[in-house]
């Protein structure tokens, strides 16, 4: 039976060759100053049609006439299409949005392919060519318009790389061969651009923290450029290359840069930092940035630019007003007059870090191509419900009247394992629409944005990430488009697209769509109901340490990302408290999520192995896909476990009772278990969990020098923190009543203050500003005796902070934030919006809630480590606490003070 059948599909398989080969001709009309995009979608369909049997060529006409061609392709106002389409077909995308196309199928059968624009007829080409592929000819009686929902669509590449280059800081990257080989790829760029097309996305945004120093030489600067002359004119071709094979494709290059980010050969010269977060605006560098932007946007006209205003300068402040206004705007201004150019390239601001309405209210009037980009849930997925504070600044983005953006960023809860829910991504770009007011998708790389072109896999030879995750750039590609797809037929629709890349049955590419939906949940709902932050500095997929989960606030908790990222619900920490108290819940529980990640573990493991049967190609890459969803499963069993066992181990810091302790256990336990089987199914399969290995990864481990990046490194940590637990617990059944631990003060270290004179003692009692009457109420006594310095709270909020000090040892200085949001309090350091904020280790609270001014909220202590030498220290806008030097070598033991009233914290059972 086997052998008729396989001899019956030979049979017919060789009619349709046969008949493929006999095919008429189907000549392509074009007109004869047809734009590139035109050209280039009428060879996409010349390339399809050759493909299944077609004899076909490209012809190119002023207008009509001559014998009849199959395919007739152009813009709706074309000499060759405008007078053969029927008035309301012609009048329907003539009214059509940007990027619009009708195909029309006439009594004749000629096929008529008219764009709204050059984009429009090039979609409308890869459209047309789309369906002779699946259907191995060309359609007869086609009538259809489309258009997309999503103004601007587009993919991102970091020039970035996992770590810093030797004596530069974060962002700082020049376009080298030794440091980005890829770059220099025509190949690779040409296969990036044909998936870009393939999926409609319409712009490329390059990152990078100062790119004009590698791309051209400033006649008044010409010391600042900082490749040699050989690698500058390999950058000028290849981006030369790469803009001109986007335009092509209806693609936007849009480079984006850092504020206020200097190279190293100016910065050394005038003996500048690269980049200083609180540096006032310098007129030497505004020089020096706005005649970058001059000569860039002169000599890559068709480029547009993306303007990070926070993050390397101080956010929020006029000083961003004036930098956007009077150094960027009239930089692209003066390069557009310079090569004679009327059309202003796109700007798009990025709201991260900034008063982007305030900005863009001052920039309209004096730049009309603006546009908005913001973060859709942080740097990670957690949710197509977004809500409050966030989600009402996207709407006022949007309110604005020119195109917000949606940015869905770094992902740093889904590196590295495979993501590919289409559900979850088609709701989430509704949640743009619909919630958010977005009209544009900037899309990150699903994994390893830091390592690009390569994924993590440890594979010989390795992975490009842009093979490896071609479902991810599908499904955004897909729902940017059009959000509004039928839920039943997208079911269909990727069950045939799986089943075609792994050779399976239609109900195996259906099993492997169920097994990436229900994975697609897992991570969103760990990270939104027990993590620390939504930002690149937790590693969701190597763990959390118990104390982060019991005690969030010690590793400054990201709220925004619970009450804004996340439907409502409870931390757990807040879920304790009311079960101790036995009051209600509100929304989604850490217990409910526990439960559901397991059972979405189980499902998916149940489905991959439904589909794995039936897979007859591309078969190294299902079980490298059948493998992620065990690795899922293996993750989320970890969490359950360990979020069990914090629910008792909070529940003693009500309780004092040792055995809510001994309750805890089991799962603490079966938790190792599990991380155990997740380090085994990753041992051989991946290089690295997170491709930022810097010392900006602090949660679960700070990742200094390449440290802490995968799974085998974490097992230890996990099992001693096993340990301990079980030894505090037999330590608090055999301590005796009454022990306490032994207090160690902190000694205060010998430093030469260079631009301060008042100090004081830190004490009870003692005046903390010199130009007010507050007084300290009350202090954790390891505080006690230090030597402070007493500084103006006006002048603090008004110009800053500045410490000059000399030493001749190394020391940490302790800074004191007060724990209350406010615009007269210093920010606490944040790595969400600052990527300098660990330079000096200065991210992580030392002592939370260690002092309390009268009239003031309590003080979380942090510590800024220094060599030996003379410094500067400059602190933002704010009023803080300078609490004196202390040795370098004196050890900061981690904890709550608990002056906050809501009492100690309980972390040394594990530590």
């Amino acid at each position: 039976m086997r052998k008729f059948l396989i001899f019956i599909s030979c049979y017919f398989l060789s009619i349709s060759f046969s008949s493929a080969g006999n095919r008429t001709d189907k000549n392509i009309l074009i007109p004869a100053a047809a734009h590139t995009r035109i050209k280039f979608g009428a060879e996409r369909i010349l390339k399809a049609l050759n493909k299944v049997g077609y004899q076909t060529r490209i012809i190119q006409q002023v207008k009509a006439g001559g014998s009849r061609p199959g395919i007739v392709v152009g813009i709706f106002s074309d000499a060759i299409i405008a007078g053969k389409l029927p008035a309301a077909v012609k009048n329907t995308i003539a009214t059509a949005k940007k990027e619009a196309y009708t195909i029309f199928t006439d009594k004749n059968g000629t096929i008529y392919i008219a764009g709204h624009d050059a984009s429009g007829t090039l979609y409308g080409c890869i459209e047309l060519a789309d369906r002779i592929h699946d259907t191995r000819k060309l359609p007869t009686a086609l009538s259809l318009t489309d258009q997309p929902e999503m103004v601007l669509r587009g993919t991102c590449i970091g020039l970035q790389k996992p770590d810093y280059l030797p004596g530069h800081d974060v962002y700082e990257y020049p376009y080298t061969p030794e440091t980005f080989p890829w770059l220099y790829d025509k190949a690779l760029w040409i296969k990036y651009l044909d998936m870009m097309v393939e999926n409609r996305y319409n712009s490329l945004y390059l990152w990078n923290g100062h790119p004009f120093s590698s791309l051209l030489r400033l006649k008044a600067y010409p010391y600042a450029l900082e490749v040699d002359n050989a690698t500058l004119k390999k950058n000028e071709e290849i981006f030369s290359f790469l803009t001109h094979e986007a335009d092509k494709r209806g693609i936007w290059v849009i480079q984006m840069f850092y504020n206020i980010i200097i190279p190293k050969p100016f910065a050394d010269k005038h003996g500048l930092k690269t980049q200083d977060r609180n540096r006032p605006i310098i007129p030497l560098i505004a020089d020096y940035t706005k005649k970058s932007i001059t000569a860039f946007v002169e000599k890559y006209p068709n480029v547009g630019l993306m303007v990070a205003l926070g993050e390397a300068m101080e956010g929020v402040g006029q000083d961003d007003i004036d930098w956007f206004t009077k150094t960027i705007i009239p930089g692209v201004k003066d390069g557009l007059k310079a090569a004679g150019i009327k059309e202003e390239p796109p700007i798009v601001l990025r709201a991260h870090d900034t008063d982007a309405p305030s900005v863009m209210k001052a920039a309209l009037p004096l730049y009309k191509n603006l546009y908005t980009e913001n973060k859709f849930n942080g740097e990670a997925l957690t949710t197509y419900t977004p809500r409050g504070a966030w989600a009402e600044l996207n709407r006022k983005l949007a309110a604005i009247g020119t195109v917000n953006i949606s940015n869905v960023h770094i992902l740093a809860n889904l590196e590295p394992f495979r993501y590919g829910s289409a559900d979850f991504i088609q709701k989430s770009v509704q949640a743009m629409n619909k919630i958010y007011g977005a009209k544009g998708l900037h899309l990150y790389p699903q994994a390893s944005y830091w390592d690009w072109p390569y994924a993590a896999d440890d594979v010989k030879g390795r992975l490009l990430e842009v093979d490896r995750d071609w479902i991810w750039y599908k499904e955004w590609g897909r729902y940017s488009w059009n959000s509004q797809r039928d839920r039943t037929q997208e079911i269909n629709y990727w069950g045939e697209a799986l089943a075609d890349k792994y050779g399976a049955s239609l109900m195996g590419g259906k099993a492997i769509l169920n097994a990436y939906e229900e994975s697609g949940e897992i991570s969103p709902k760990l990270l939104r109901r027990y993590g620390i932050t939504d930002g690149n500095r937790q590693t969701l997929t190597l763990g959390m340490l118990m104390t982060q989960l019991i005690n969030p606030y010690r590793y400054g908790v990201f709220t925004l990302m619970y009450e804004s990222e996340a439907p409502e619900g409870e931390m757990i920490i807040d879920y304790a408290e009311k079960e101790f108290k036995k009051l209600g819940h509100i929304g989604e529980t850490p217990v409910q999520i526990a439960k559901e990640v397991v059972v979405h573990g189980q499902k998916a493991l149940a489905a991959i192995q439904n589909a794995a049967p039936t897979v007859t190609k591309d078969t190294a890459e299902f079980n490298r896909l059948k493998n992620d969803m065990y690795c899922y499963d293996a993750m989320a069993n970890f969490y359950a476990e360990k979020v069990k066992a914090a629910l008792w181990i909070l529940r003693y810091k009500y309780s004092n009772d040792v055995a809510d302790l001994v309750q805890a256990l089991p799962f603490l336990e079966k938790s190792v278990a599990h991380y155990a089987n997740l380090v085994k199914y990753t041992e051989k399969t991946y290089l690295y969990a997170n491709s930022m290995q810097t010392k900006q990864r602090k949660i679960p481990m700070r990742g200094v020098d390449k440290t802490f990046i995968h799974w085998r490194e974490m097992l230890p940590v996990f099992t001693r923190e096993l340990n301990h637990f079980k030894y505090s617990i037999d330590s608090l059944k055999s301590v005796k009543q009454g022990e306490t631990a032994k207090i160690i003060k902190y000694k205060a270290a010998a430093v030469q203050i260079l631009n301060h004179k008042a100090t004081y003692v830190i004490a009870k009692e003692a005046v903390v500003f010199s130009d007010t009457t507050v007084k300290i109420k009350a202090l954790a006594d390891e505080l006690q005796g230090l030597k402070g310095i007493q500084l103006s709270k006006a002048s603090q909020i008004k110009d800053g902070t500045e410490i000059k000090f000399s030493t001749a040892q190394s020391v940490k200085l302790l800074v004191g934030f007060f724990n209350q949001k406010s615009p007269q309090y210093l920010a606490a350091p944040q790595l969400e919006t600052d990527a300098s904020a660990n330079n000096y280790g200065q991210s992580e609270i030392k002592i939370s809630n260690a002092l309390v001014a009268a009239g003031f909220p309590p003080v979380n202590v942090h510590a800024y480590a220094f060599p030996a030498g003379t410094h500067t220290l400059n602190l933002g806008k704010g009023a803080c606490l300078v609490l004196g030097f202390i040795d370098d070598k004196q050890e900061l033991r981690i904890f709550n003070a608990g002056l906050d009233g809501h009492g100690k914290d309980i972390d040394w059972l594990f530590e």
